[in-house]
Formats: C-alpha cells, structure tokens, sequence
C-alpha cells in the first residue's frame, strides 16, 4: 500500500500542481513514509515549502506530557517559520494564514474523537474556508480500524477535545473526517484528498493498520499499535484519580492506584458483564509512576493486551471496558474519590471527565446504583447505530 505523502510524490499531476503555490505542511514525528523519510524533508525539494504547522507536542513531538504548550520557531536550515497550533493559539492566524496558498495535511490520527489534531484540522478548515485557501489532505491509516464505540459528542460539549458529534471511536481516516467536517460544518472550502492506495481497513489480521507500515509515535505516550487499540477507552481515565499508566513505559494502557485491589475490581468485573471484556487479554500488574499520577507509588492493576491471537476487532471494546472499571470501583469503593476537578484543555467550568466524554451520561451512569450494564449497553447502541448509519458515506476505502 502507499500513504498520501508517497501518493503525492509519485504524481508529476499532482506535483506539478503544487509548483506554483505557496506550500504549508503541518506535521509531526509520524509524518513518514514508508522508509521513515520525514514529509517535511521529501517535500523540501519538490515544491515551493514557505511555512509549517506542529499540532499539540510540537513538530518535534517533544513535549512528553499531555497539555504542554509549544512556541513557533524558524526552521534551523529551511528558513521558514514552524507554527504552533498548540501554544499561544489553537487556530491559525491571519497571519499564519497568509504564509501559504495551500497546506498540505500530514498528520497520523488515533481514530478517537478526543485526540486533538482532528480539532486542529476541522480548525485549519474552517480558517481555509475563510481566507479563502487550499487544503489538501495526505490520508493515513487508522489504527482503531473501523469498528464504532461510545457516545457521540453531546450539544454544548465542544471543546478541542470534542470538536463534532461524532463517537469515542469513530472508524474513519482523517481523509474521511475532513469529508465529514466540510458537509457536516457546510464549510464553502477548497478541500483535496490524497487517498492511500491499496489501503483496506478491513482486512483480516491487519484491522485497520498495514502489516508493512512501521510505528512512530505521533505523540510521545503513543508508543505503539496496541496503546492506538486500547486509547478511545483508556483516555477516559485522565478525568479520574486512577492512573493511566503515564509515567511508565505503557501509558494508556495500563488502569491501576496505590490505594485500590484490583483483583476485586476485576472479579466484579467477570461477574457484571463478560461480554465487554473479550477481544482482548487483560493481566493483573504492578507499576510504579516516575512522574504524574501516583508517582513513586506502587499501584496494583491491570495492563489490557489488544493484540497477538486474543485481539478480535468486533469484540473488543475499550470504551466499556473502561466503563466496567470505573463502575465496579463506584460499587466497590464509594467513598473513594473517582473523579478529578480540573482544567482539562482549555475547558475551567466542566468536569474534566465529562469534557472527555463529551457530555455527564457516562459518569451518570456510573454513579447511578440502580443503572445497570444493559442500561448503558441501550444508550450506546443508540448513538453508535445512528453513526453506524451515516459514516458509510465519507468511506474511501
């Protein structure tokens, strides 16, 4: 298969197109080809490069922890300025605007809604359509695949954590989201889609990533292909007091505390639904955190494995599964304190575990001592059914 940066450079069509235009590129440590050649340095020479963009944790990718700003710097020997949309501003200026007349989109996604650089394309979108410029943009595998879990983001909770109401896990590209944010958002904009070629998201055993294509980051605590499956669940528990792994080696992937049995958890949690466990491994560890959450601490939990021959994409669901955890410590612990009250991305008057969420009908439910596992089951289907139904329509592959 070929990504959209080896597709636009194998086009002199597509090139010579380019030629005569200002270019802009926004990128980060993922935007490589197949050999891990950067998209920055195989479009340096190919056209007319006059600016680029870096999403959260910069171009570089070096800001490690989560909510990190970045500054806008000159490139060391192309001359040209790099833009952060996560620093000063979250959408480009006129300013920034006016450096370019097309921008090239090269980002890898997660295929989960709360990532933030699809708030930063519907962004760049919205401000091409009113400056009246082109963008194009170079698709790239989801890693997720193209199952659909969670709810969908509720009216009122947007924030650059939940730009569109769309689910946790949303099953498309970002190639397709861009389809979906420009009939969705009726945005007047010079949209292109560069698509892969020979991409199938479906095929068995690969599910939704290219055997062939090699793992980068595309930020630091992404750190591989089961983090991607495991992320549209995992993410969750940023809003809580339970550690999500970050400050070890697994981030996102692992759900413990110090103060918490988990081996308790986890018998509740065959007990109430089974169903939501499958598609995956989960083993009972021991972490310590060298930073964040619980740091120097020993916690007790559970890593989840969505990979090797227990990985089913149908029946794997981090989003319930998540789900199941928080409900049983609820039940099982309730007096213990399950959700953070911070400043979660900009947003200072809603609970962070909802502005994850996308709206308070998750933590309801987990609060609700009477909501049981089909209550929530219903209510998902609900919203992943009525996206079921329309996301078919921005497919390209």
């Amino acid at each position: 298969m070929k990504l959209g940066i080896e597709v636009l450079l194998e086009s002199p069509k597509l090139l010579k197109e380019l030629k005569s235009k200002r270019v802009a590129l926004v990128c980060h440590p993922a935007s490589v080809d197949h050999e891990l050649r950067h998209s920055f340095d195989l479009l340096h020479s190919k056209v007319q490069l006059t600016s680029a963009f870096g999403p959260q944790h910069g171009v570089k990718g070096e800001k490690q922890d989560n909510m990190v700003e970045s500054d806008d710097f000159i490139h060391s020997t192309a001359g040209i300025p790099i833009y952060s949309l996560y620093g000063k501003v979250r959408r480009p200026t006129a300013e920034m605007m006016n450096s370019f007349d097309v921008v090239l989109f090269d980002l890898q996604d997660l295929g989960c809604r709360i990532y933030t650089f699809i708030t930063t394309l519907l962004y760049l979108m919205e401000e091409c359509a009113r400056y009246n410029k082109q963008i194009v943009i170079l698709d790239r595998p989801n890693p997720a695949g193209r199952e659909v879990e969670g709810f969908r983001l509720e009216n009122g909770w947007e924030s650059f954590v939940g730009a569109a109401p769309i689910p946790m896990r949303h099953g498309l590209t970002v190639g397709e989201l861009a389809l979906y944010f420009k009939i969705h958002f009726q945005l007047q904009v010079n949209l292109q889609v560069i698509k892969m070629k020979s991409y199938d998201p479906r095929k068995k055993q690969e599910f939704g990533w290219p055997k062939d294509l090699v793992w980068v980051n595309p930020s630091p605590n992404a750190s591989n292909l089961n983090m991607a499956r495991a992320y549209s669940g995992t993410v969750l528990l940023e809003g809580t007091h339970l550690s999500e792994g970050r400050g070890t080696t697994r981030a996102l992937e692992l759900v413990g505390a110090a103060d918490l049995d988990f081996e308790k958890v986890l018998n509740m949690m065959k007990k109430k639904a089974p169903q939501w466990l499958k598609g995956c491994r989960l083993r009972e560890v021991y972490f310590q955190p060298v930073f964040h959450k619980y740091q120097g601490e020993s916690c007790h939990g559970v890593q989840i494995h969505a990979e090797g021959d227990w990985y089913n994409e149908k029946q794997f669901k981090p989003y319930r599964l998540i789900a199941l955890v928080l409900k049983c410590i609820h039940e099982l612990y309730p007096e213990y304190k399950l959700f953070r009250d911070f400043s979660y991305e900009y947003v200072t008057d809603k609970l962070a575990f909802d502005v994850i969420n996308g709206g308070p009908k998750l933590r309801n439910w987990i609060e609700n001592s009477k909501a049981n596992v089909s209550f929530l089951e219903t209510q998902l289907k609900k919203d992943e059914n009525s996206w079921l139904k329309e996301y078919k329509k921005y497919w390209l592959y």
